[in-house]
């Protein structure tokens, strides 16, 4: 089999994907590890400079829905992202009663040193398609994000239908 025909098997371009994100966590890992971040934290960061990027606000209870944290974890992960000086609260613009999230400038400029070598290659490694080939693979991407969150949450579902069976089986009281 060529390069070309394996890289066609949809076997091998999920074995691909397996592998992207392994690198990819590793070396947003490095990250973490250089910072005192969590995993959580680092997840945190993402969401609340991907609104940003939209021009959207955030709030607390934003966050906690995107990274599924109960309100007082998500408490707990901005406290500790504002303490490192990674995170800033500050009042909306239009409703002062609501309080919205910020990256720090400083946390913004460290991440962008950081990931600016990932970011260099990844623009070499995409250089090298052409427009029509790149407008394929973000049709692609975008498709297989759908199909983790639709994936997730159907196993979310099952989950919790397992659970209810379960407890159902044990006399209603889920306990033995």
């Amino acid at each position: 089999m060529t390069e070309d025909q394996r890289a066609a098997d949809p076997v091998e371009l999920m074995s691909l994907m397996r592998r992207l994100n392994v690198e990819v966590d590793r070396f947003s890992e490095q990250f973490a590890m250089d910072h005192g971040l969590h995993r959580t934290d680092l997840n945190a960061l993402v969401v609340i400079m991907d609104a940003s990027r939209e021009g959207r606000p955030l709030s607390p209870g934003a966050l906690g829905v995107a990274l599924n944290l109960s309100a007082p974890a998500t408490t707990a992960l901005i406290n500790r992202l504002e303490q490192a000086g990674h995170l800033e609260r500050h009042r909306s613009a239009t409703d002062r009663r609501k309080v919205e999230l910020a990256m720090h400038q400083k946390a913004a400029t460290l991440a962008a040193r950081f990931f600016a070598p990932l970011g260099q290659e990844m623009t070499a490694a995409l250089d090298e398609f052409t427009d029509e080939e790149r407008r394929l693979i973000s049709r692609f991407l975008a498709r297989s994000i759908e199909a983790t969150v639709t994936a997730r949450e159907l196993s979310a579902r099952q989950d919790a239908h397992e659970g209810t069976q379960d407890a159902t089986h044990k006399g209603g009281d889920g306990l033995e």
